[in-house]
């Protein structure tokens, strides 16, 4: 009878206390707390630093364009930039971006600007920075709350 008594007492005391599993939902809460934000911002970053690497290559495509016709291309005809092209982002650019480019062969030298304004989730995760600008000199732009060194 002792020896029973023994094994149900053990077999009893195997399991966790609502105490414990209340303190361990607590700490998991906590964690969750400080990762979840960090982790939403580390996604926002990388969706614009794929940006910032596409429009970086448009500009590039401009500068090759301008050395082989003499003007810049954009993403529209008017004025001033007749001469048009489309531009294909990739897949995780154009879920989060729209790029647009804007040029002026008239002006002395001629000019472009890149410019990527973010859509949907981006627009309302990345406040700070807004939509993101590279014109003909390599000047880099955003029109958030945040600045240049932020975003860039």
């Amino acid at each position: 009878m002792y020896k029973t008594n023994r094994v149900v007492t053990e077999v009893l005391q195997q399991g966790f206390t609502l105490i414990e599993l209340m303190i361990t939902v607590a700490i998991i809460g906590i964690l969750a707390g400080v990762v979840y934000p960090n982790y939403t911002q580390y996604l926002v970053r990388t969706k614009r630093a794929a940006a910032e690497g596409f429009i970086t290559g448009v500009s590039n495509r401009e500068q090759q364009y301008l050395l082989d016709a003499r003007q810049y291309f954009g993403t529209a005809a008017t004025a001033n930039c007749t001469q048009t092209q489309t531009i294909t982002p990739p897949s995780e650019v154009s879920k989060n971006y729209t790029v647009a480019v804007a040029c002026d062969n008239a002006a002395t030298p001629p000019t472009f600007t890149v410019t990527a304004t973010p859509i949907g989730d981006q627009l309302a995760n990345d406040t700070k920075c807004g939509a993101l600008t590279l014109d003909q000199t390599g000047t880099k732009g955003e029109n958030g709350t945040g600045t240049v060194a932020d975003c860039w």
